[in-house]
């Protein structure tokens, strides 16, 4: 199983310690490297820059959203930062929730999601393989446009730029059971936002495809109590499950809801709406919080890894901003 270290996305500004961390994994031997995009810092230009200060870790968005750019724009920062990199990116796509693609990209969140998503890496697929102009008759993501208030003067164009390579991986976020079904189907790997090792039916039965790529994303964190350890993790669930989405379509909720807390997912939803967030992150279950990370002393996390280990999972992206954390568990790995 690979480690990948997975920084999300920025806060109140860039963290100063970014950098170092991710040269420290690279130094232990990491494969990959993670950023992210809410409604603030962007998915590509963190990795451009970390490009430039790395050599060997690969450079993957988990996730780039969707209804933030046309898939042509996508393809274009791929390939742009494939070829500053010397070959090292991993683009990771996702459709995010009604909230932000209509509350913050402005557009609207589309009927048939998974069909906007097909159409989607369609059209990014066609600008890497550079095998002729891109052409598709998409109900989301049609080129050239000739819908209402169209010119009618578009024609396809075949990108100028030779993409370094055409087959540059795409990777999905996916968390329904039908999305994640696409996703073995039409995708290079699949990026999990969360796994339990204890409970893989929750997405579905998955037929993992030969060389396929599985890479959940776990909080990392190497100390000696247990509850202080998943206090950040409590704290994340809360604000997904609470906050990204809304009361009536939380994709995150629905999630766990699926994996066994219905009750405590619609609860923590309910708090959190009501502008009662420390009560909503202590809502969260503690069994939740630490089926689906790796946190307290080392002999306990050596004994949860090997469950990781016998799954699906060929990547494990570790959200942790402690070197040492980082270090044990890539020690742990390679025993």
């Amino acid at each position: 199983m690979r480690l990948g270290l997975a920084l999300g996305y920025w806060g109140r500004g860039p963290n100063p310690d970014h950098l170092s961390l991710v040269q420290e994994a690279e130094r232990l031997g990491y494969a990959s490297v993670w950023t992210a995009e809410s409604w603030g810092s962007d998915a590509f230009t963190p990795l451009a820059w970390l490009a430039a200060h790395t050599s060997t870790i690969k450079l993957g968005t988990a996730v780039a959203q969707m209804a933030a750019r046309s898939p042509t724009t996508t393809a274009m920062h791929a390939l742009t930062l494939d070829h500053l990199s010397g070959g090292r990116a991993l683009l990771g796509l996702g459709l995010s929730g009604p909230q932000v693609v209509e509350g913050w990209y402005g557009r609207p969140f589309p009927r048939s999601p998974l069909t906007a998503t097909r159409e989607y890496v369609d059209v990014v697929r066609q600008v890497l393989r550079r095998e002729g102009p891109v052409e598709l008759a998409g109900a989301y993501h049609p080129l050239p446009y000739r819908g209402p208030g169209a010119t009618g003067l578009g024609k396809p164009l075949k990108p100028i730029t030779h993409p370094l390579r055409p087959g540059l991986p795409v990777l999905l976020g996916a968390e329904g059971p039908k999305n994640v079904a696409q996703t073995l189907e039409i995708a290079d790997g699949w990026l999990p936002l969360y796994w339990s090792p204890y409970r893989p039916d929750a997405y579905g039965e998955l037929t993992v495809p030969e060389g396929f790529t599985v890479a959940p994303m776990a909080q990392v964190r190497v100390c000696a109590d247990v509850a202080e350890g998943l206090a950040p993790v409590k704290a994340m669930l809360g604000f997904y499950i609470g906050g990204m989405g809304a009361a009536t379509r939380n994709f995150h909720a629905d999630l766990m809801a699926r994996m066994g807390y219905e009750e405590q997912a619609r609860r923590i939803q309910e708090l959190f709406l009501s502008g009662r967030r420390e009560e909503a992150v202590a809502t969260v279950p503690d069994a939740f919080a630490d089926e689906i990370s790796l946190v307290g002393p080392r002999r306990r996390i050596a004994e949860r890894l090997e469950l990781w280990r016998k799954g699906p999972v060929t990547d494990l992206l570790a959200m942790s901003p402690d070197p040492e954390s980082l270090r044990i568990l890539a020690e742990l790995n390679s025993a």
